[in-house]
């Protein structure tokens, strides 16, 4: 559990800089691209080349550090770390008959209360990370559609 929170953590903060590099795509995108396939639509920002060197010039960060955190336990790591704390359950309840599941939790020195207390905490801190309604400022994100819409009808 541990070493998969230590993971989150970086995989967070690699989340970002690959927010950089995405933004910059999503912005050649939305006013180069769709410009030249389209250009009676005209671009989205007026300012995309200067708002696109500037960053180039002096990249900056474009999502927070507990918004990324937030973004990677949602999608991959709440899910896994639930298999783990199933297992955890599993192990100090299944394999210790003559023990109480409280001092089978214990790690060494550590007694169990301590332990659990532990996971306790660090499970609900992943869920608030998970639930706690914020705006996101990640900008350029996919937007849910009709997948079938962009098709040309079959006429």
């Amino acid at each position: 559990m541990v070493i998969v929170a230590i993971f989150v953590g970086i995989e967070a903060r690699r989340y970002r800089d690959y927010d950089v590099y995405r933004s910059r795509i999503r912005l050649l995108q939305q006013n180069l691209f769709a410009n030249a396939l389209d250009p009676s639509q005209g671009v989205t920002h007026r300012n995309w080349r200067v708002e696109l060197s500037n960053d180039y010039r002096t990249p900056t960060l474009k999502v927070s550090f507990l918004e990324a955190l937030a973004n990677r336990l949602r999608r991959v790591y709440f899910a896994l770390l639930g298999v783990l704390l199933a297992a955890w359950v599993f192990r100090i309840t299944a394999f210790s008959p003559r023990q109480d599941w409280v001092s089978a939790a214990g790690i060494a020195v550590l007694p169990g209360t301590i332990i659990i207390g532990t996971v306790a905490l660090l499970y609900a801190v992943a869920l608030g990370v998970v639930v706690w309604p914020r705006k996101r400022y990640a900008k350029g994100e996919f937007q849910e559609g009709d997948p079938e819409m962009w098709k040309e009808d079959e006429e």
